[in-house]
Formats: C-alpha cells, structure tokens, sequence
C-alpha cells in the first residue's frame, strides 16, 4: 500500500494538470489548502481511506473541470474546503468523500447513478440529500429553497450525515460571500441567521452555530457588529476582572487536577439578540462572561456543583439539571447562578469532558463515552434523528411548501418544558405547550381523539399549559374530531401538521362527495337520464381533461376547482348516450349542512336554513351560497354554467350567523334587554356595535347565531315588540 506521502505527491501531481492555469487565485492558495486538507485527514485516518479520498477528489475536479466560483477560483476548491472543516471535525472517510462530490450532481453531468457505481450507494444517498432540487420549475426562490429543504430532512432521516455536510458546505459560503452582490449576500446571510445556525444548535453542533451567526451577524449588521465588538473591549473589563475572581476562588476549593475552571464570553450576535429583546443596554447585560467547570465523572460535576455554592450563594430558583434531563438535542450540563464578588451575578455551567465535547460538535461527535448517554439511554445521535423524524413526518402532512417551512421554523427555537407520562417516563415539548401538544406527541390517533387531559391527578381541557414536572395522562374517546379551534393554542408543529391534515383529508372526501352530487344534477339538467355513468366514458373524459383518476375530478368540482356544468356537457359530448334536453325546471341541488369545508356562506348576506338559495362558483372558494335577495351578487346576471340553484335539506344541524340591525331609543340598560332577549331564544351573539344616530336614537347591529329562518324570526318579533326598540330589520 502507498504511504501517505506518496498519496499527497500523487494527488498533488494529478490536480496540478487538471486546474484551470487561468485562475484568478494564486498556486499558493490552493496547496495550502490541500496540504491543510492532507494534513488533517493523517492525523486520524489510515492510508486506504485517505487514498479513497484523494480519487474523491480527482474525480471531483474532474466533473468540475472549467467551472468557476464567484470569486474567480476553480469550482473544485469549494468541496475540498468544505472537506477540510468536515475533517477538523473528525468526520469518517465516506462522508469527507460525500463533501468532496457534494455539487457534481446539482452542477454537473454527473449522475447519482454513476456516483452510486463507483464510490457506493452510501456516498450517492449523501451527495444527492445535499443537492438541491434546481431542476424543478419552481414557482419562486422561495418555494424551491423550501423543496430543497424538504428533500434534505428526507435524505438526512436515513444518515444524520446529510445534514452534517449541508451545514459545512453553509459555513465555507459564509466565508465566501464577498464576491456576491449585496442583495445575495443579504438573503444568505438572513437564511443562514434564521435556518442554519438554529439548526446547527438544534442537533448540538454549538460551535459550528456559533462561527455561522457571528458571519451572518457581521454580514447583515456590519455597524452594530463593529460598535458592539468595540464596546465588550473598553465597557467589559471590570466585569471581567470579578468573573476571573470568582473562577480562581473556586478552583482554589475545587483543588483537583481532575477539574479545570475557565471563563466563557457569551457571543457577540447573542448578546445582541438580548439587547434588542429586552430593550436594554451593553452595560444592563449581567452574563456576558460566565464560569465553566469541565470534570472528569458525572459524580464530579454534582460535587463541584456542592462546592460551588459553598463558595457563592446559589441564587433561589436558578438551578436547572440538565444531565439527569438533557435538552432535546442532548446537551448536558448543571446550570446554576451564584452571588459573586462585590454582589456580582455569575452563571455557572457544569460538565464532563465527554459532555462538552457533545455540547461543541453535538451529531457530529465521534466514539463518544456512555456516559454522555441521556436518562432514558438516548444519545445526541438518537434525540436529533427524533427530531429529523418529526421534521419528516410534518414534510409527509404538510399539503404546501410554505406550511412545511413554517413548521420548521417554529420546531428550531425550542425553549422546553419537561413532563412525564403515566408510566414516568420524560418528554420534551416546547415551553408554552399544551395538553393537546402532549396528545399529538404521543401518537397521532390520541391528539385526534382527545377530549381532555389528567395533569398531577386533575381533569383539565386540552388547551391547559403544562409546567415543568407535570405527570400527563390524555382522555379519549371514539369517535372524536379534532377541532378547528385547536389550532388556536397548540404550538407543536407535529400537533399543527397533524390537525392541518386532518382538516385537509376530511375537506378531500367532502369536496368528492359534494363534486359527485354537483356533477350529477348538472347532467340531469342536460337531459342526462342514467344515474350511473360506464368506466369506459369516465376513462376518456379523464383522458381529455388530463387526470389521474375520477376521485380527483370529482374533488375538483367539489371545491370549486371545475364547474360541474362544463365537466357534465363534455362528458355527454364523449357519448352517444341517451342525454336530450331536459324539458323540465332546473333540478336543484341540496345542500346537507354537512359540506362545511366546501360550502361557504356568503357574508355579505348570510343566508340561514329557510331563506331561498343560489350558488355561486368562486375559484379557491368552491360553492358559495348567497339569498335570492342578496343586493351584492345577482343570480340572473351570472353565466349559467357558473350558478346553481339550491335548496335546504330538511334535516340541518348547527347554527348559521345572521347580521341583525335594530333602531332603538337611546337609554340606559337599553343594550342588556336587548342581549337578554337574545340569549332567551338560546342564540349566542359573537359581535354587537353601537352607534349614535340622532339625539335620543342608536343603531344597534348585532352579529349572532340561529339554527334556522324561523329561529330568527322569533327573535325579530320579540325585539320589535320592546318599547325601546323602534325597528329590526337584516343586513
């Protein structure tokens, strides 16, 4: 076997012929960087894999031969930088190789298939997780970011790796961006601010989060970073002095070689963060440096924890374990604040050495100790593919791209909360999280079918927040719905996906069952005198109008998508079937009061069971149902195929709102005999204004809830019958 050093000469030899002579970036950069690339790579990696590297990489420069960045340097020293920061983390050979390849499919001829050929499926599986989906037509750039993004989260719930490399590949272009114009410079920057670096902490890579939100930082607010750089080094050095203080006076009582003590500085874009928060000064910030214990054992941490507060009175209530229930992304650590020098507050953060190195590089972590190892036996590795599952799973409900990245946004700031199950085992929701938020955790088919919730023993409604500590048991019951008002107190994106399609499959099978009724009456209409139409006449309207399968049609025309009357005269136009001109009134469509997801009632009149009905097709709203008598839209006047008449089933359920106007005599307790006359005929009323007509005289307009015309029409008699009340009359 060649040793390394013949390796690197080779590699050397071979990409000296194949980079462009015309480069704008000198010899010197680019050995420097495959010598830096060559050196880290010997320090853990044995010949055999570094030479699978080095084809890697000759293959890479070959795919990008002739292509170059922004900055005027062959294309083929993105991926080996890229390489490099992925190897100075220790990452295994496959996925180094995968850095060096990761943009031959997205820009180049290269295929996944010939990468699967000749480096592995594994390697394949890595560079086209990171590839974006370029080739599809997009609406905007937004839309195809947020596909891209989807895909990745796809590829990285099969190898956390994906997403290891799409974050690297993000930090060397942060070091780039110069060479871009100022607005792509922006828009990376924002997205990196927003998306990369909360993800980057998502999976406890701290370090790599921290470097990508100092560039964005610097980038987006190159004034505020510069002032408030300057402003640490000449307003911070007292306090600093106190926190070195502190550090050396519980070192002095730790008095181990097994524990090292040193001083933290909080980064530049997290305390500005907290000044633009909180609305506060530099100099208002108490935690801008803090003290880090790194020990040896678990044990240790606890005893220096003991110690600490021997030295420093522990603040009450400021004592936060995570070792016995690390954060979601596996972080552990003790986290206390103690009273320091001259009344100084002074945090203290407390772990292992195999803790920190967790807390740096979090996933990408190599031969990481047990005992890092989280109460329930999970490590980062485990609690992040958790996460990337849900990420998935909200990818596979979401019905658009733009609810996926909403979801993702809302799951990348976690602020937690610790509860318990029945059986006494921990989940990790968001702070803020409901009962309802636990039901979805736990499955799907709970959050569907709760009820209500048991929090320490107690019935409570689902919308109850939970606190930290809380033992949670959820009630259901077959068969319950969710609701749509839940959406209005979760805040877990897998409870709001999971409602979402809920709502979104139960609007489908409306919408096709309403669009068969539709489409039926516009064929009576025609004279269409079969109630059941031949597979071969359906298969050739599909045929014609482009579509999958009939359930979509009717879906559809069901939602206002297709007019029933146009699908019915080409579907009677394809057959030689025994349709003739219907010599009858149009037939009239019923509606049911059970397609509420694909109805709408106009608010413009707001028509109620008993009132005579047209509908009317609107695009993204499907059939809108307005009265006879409306003054906005007018029956006659619209196009035939664009209007269906109506009528009510005899058997509605619910309650319809209806606007009611009532003149009245201005006097006191004028208003509640009004509302008491209402609430006496069990009507609920969701809005009421007042308004001054004349000296004396009021406008009353009142929204409220009826089950039907005649409902309403008690009310009205009762109204006008009051002294104080001049005259009722509906909007």
């Amino acid at each position: 076997m060649a040793t390394k050093l013949a390796l690197a000469q080779r590699l050397k030899k071979n990409l000296g012929e194949l980079l462009d002579s015309s480069s704008r970036v000198p010899k010197s950069d680019y050995e420097e960087l495959f010598s830096g690339l060559n050196e880290t790579l010997e320090e853990y990696l044995d010949p055999r894999s570094i030479s699978d590297i080095y084809k890697a990489t000759i293959f890479g420069a070959n795919a990008h031969k002739g292509q170059k960045r922004k900055s005027g340097e062959d294309y083929i020293y993105h991926p080996v930088a890229v390489a490099r920061i992925l190897g100075e983390m220790r990452m295994d050979s496959r996925t180094i190789m995968a850095a060096i390849l990761h943009d031959v499919v997205e820009d180049t001829d290269t295929t996944v298939k010939q990468l699967e050929k000749k480096f592995g499926r594994d390697i394949a599986h890595l560079v086209d997780g990171v590839s974006k989906i370029s080739h599809l037509e997009q609406t905007s750039r937004k839309h195809a970011e947020a596909a891209s993004f989807r895909k990745m989260f796809i590829a990285t719930a099969d190898d956390i790796r994906v997403i290891i490399i799409k974050l690297a590949d993000r930090l060397h272009n942060m070091y780039t961006l110069d060479s871009l114009d100022r607005e792509r410079q922006n828009r990376i920057s924002r997205q990196t601010l927003d998306i990369y670096a909360p993800m980057a902490y998502r999976l406890g890579m701290y370090d790599l989060a921290l470097e990508l939100e100092d560039l964005g930082f610097r980038q987006l607010y190159p004034w505020r970073h510069n002032i408030l750089s300057r402003g640490l080094q000449t307003t911070s050095n007292a306090r600093k002095r106190l926190v070195r203080r502190a550090c050396k006076q519980i070192n002095d009582a730790l008095d181990s070689d097994d524990v090292k003590v040193e001083i933290e500085q909080k980064s530049l874009y997290s305390i500005y963060r907290t000044m633009e928060r909180s609305g506060i000064s530099l100099n208002d910030i108490k935690d801008i440096y803090s003290i880090r214990i790194i020990t040896r054992t678990r044990q240790q941490c606890y005893e220096s924890l003991g110690i600490a507060h021997e030295v420093f009175r522990p603040l009450p209530g400021n004592f936060k374990d995570y070792i016995a229930i690390p954060k979601t992304n596996g972080y552990q650590s003790l986290h206390t604040i103690v009273v320091g020098p001259n009344g100084q507050a002074i945090q203290i953060h407390i772990q292992t050495r195999a803790m920190h190195v967790v807390a740096k590089t979090g996933v990408a972590s190599l031969d990481v100790p047990d005992e890092t190892a989280t109460a329930d036996g999970l490590s980062s590795k485990h609690l992040a593919h958790e996460w990337v599952s849900g990420v998935v799973e909200s990818h596979k409900l979401s019905d658009t791209t733009g609810e996926f990245m909403e979801h993702l946004k809302t799951d990348l700031f976690p602020e937690e909360v610790y509860v318990f199950t029945p059986k006494g085992d921990i989940r990790r929701l968001p702070l803020g999280a409901t009962a309802l938020d636990f039901a979805y955790l736990v499955h799907t088919d709970v959050g569907n079918e709760s009820i209500g919730a048991i929090i320490n023993d107690q019935p409570v409604p689902l919308h109850e927040k939970l606190d930290n500590g809380d033992r949670i048991e959820i009630k259901t019951r077959k068969p319950a719905n969710p609701n749509i008002s839940w959406l209005d107190f979760v805040v877990t994106s897998r409870a709001r996906v999971a409602i979402r399609h809920h709502f979104s499959v139960q609007r489908k099978r409306q919408a096709q069952q309403f669009g068969k009724k539709l489409l039926y009456t516009a064929l009576r209409n025609l004279g269409h005198k079969r109630l059941r139409i031949p597979e071969r006449e359906k298969n050739r309207l599909l045929e014609l109008l482009g579509i999958n399968s009939w359930d979509t049609l009717l879906s559809d025309i069901g939602s206002g998508a297709r007019l029933p009357l146009l699908v019915a005269r080409q579907l009677t136009n394809l057959t030689s079937s025994d349709a003739s001109p219907a010599d009858t009134a149009p037939a009239n469509l019923t509606i049911e009061g059970t397609e509420s997801l694909v109805v709408t009632h106009a608010r413009c009149c707001h028509p109620v069971p008993g009132d005579k009905i047209f509908g009317i097709y609107v695009a993204g709203k499907g059939l809108v149902v307005h009265r006879n008598q409306c003054t906005d839209v007018d029956a006659t006047s619209q196009p035939l195929e664009n209007c269906v008449h109506l009528n009510w089933s005899k058997n509605m359920v619910g309650t319809y709102e209806v606007v009611l106007v009532a003149e009245i005599a201005d006097k006191p307790g004028i208003l509640s005999r009004v509302s008491g006359i209402i609430a006496h005929h069990d009507s609920n009323i969701n809005d009421i204004t007042m308004t001054t007509e004349s000296p004396g005289a009021a406008r009353l307009t009142i929204l409220l809830h009826v089950l039907d015309r005649q409902h309403l029409s008690r009310i009205i008699r009762e109204l006008e019958s009051e002294s104080t009340v001049f005259r009722v009359s509906r909007q």
